[in-house]
């Protein structure tokens, strides 16, 4: 059980260290990409069982976030298989002019919340990687763009005052300097002050972008 945790340990970290090459919020970065991997293996693979078709029907399908997947899904017979299951009820539904209510979540946003759940408390908890570890992960954390709001909202509902020092840090910092930037922006775009304006960095200049991602997050 011990060696299952280390190397659970051993896979996120390296995953964090390949995802924080790449702009965006590590999290939602891993996400996207686990995400997509598990709703194609899913469907490759379980496709045929019943047990699952049930559960995806008690599930109401998946939610509009990852209905989107299945669009560009390879396999077409998978999806017509799904959706024939989902509009029957749908169908019967509205015959009757009364909507089921599904008691179980989306099964993709299952998958999801434990996904991210397993890495916030990962980063969270870098103190039992043991000093080499903790310090090569907190370098590769810094150097990323960060979590984005959604991302470090949840880690702190889920840890709290268990968030390494240096992290909170870093992510408050961060959010506190896009704020300022946000406030001159808008002070700067009123009338009359188009010199100020013409003072802001291009990337200053559309920070409402930045902002934006940052308080939705980039889950595709």
């Amino acid at each position: 059980m011990a060696t299952d945790k280390i190397n659970d340990k051993h896979v996120n970290f390296f995953a964090l260290q390949k995802t924080c090459e790449n702009p965006g919020c590590p999290i939602c970065n891993i996400v996207n990409e686990r995400i997509t991997r598990y709703i194609d293996g899913m469907l490759f693979e379980h496709i045929s069982d019943r047990t699952f078709r049930a559960q995806y029907r008690e599930a109401g399908g998946f939610c509009k976030t990852h209905s989107k997947t299945l669009l560009n899904y390879r396999d077409g017979l998978a999806v017509a298989i799904l959706g024939q299951g989902e509009l029957a009820e749908k169908v019967e539904d509205f015959s009757k002019k009364k909507m089921r209510k599904y008691k179980s979540p989306c099964l993709a946003c299952f998958e999801q919340n434990r996904i991210e759940e397993d890495f916030l408390v990962f980063i969270a908890e870098a103190k039992k990687l043991g000093s080499k570890d903790e310090e090569e992960l907190k370098e590769i954390l810094l150097k990323s763009d960060g979590l984005c709001a959604v991302h470090y909202s949840q880690m702190v509902s889920l840890v709290g005052k268990k968030i390494p020092k240096w992290f909170s840090e870093f992510q408050e910092t961060k959010f506190k300097k896009l704020l300022e930037r946000t406030s001159r922006f808008i002070d700067f775009s009123a009338w009359g002050k188009q010199a100020d304006f013409a003072t802001l960095s291009p990337e200053d200049k559309v920070v409402w972008k930045e902002l934006a991602a940052t308080l939705r997050g980039s889950i595709d």
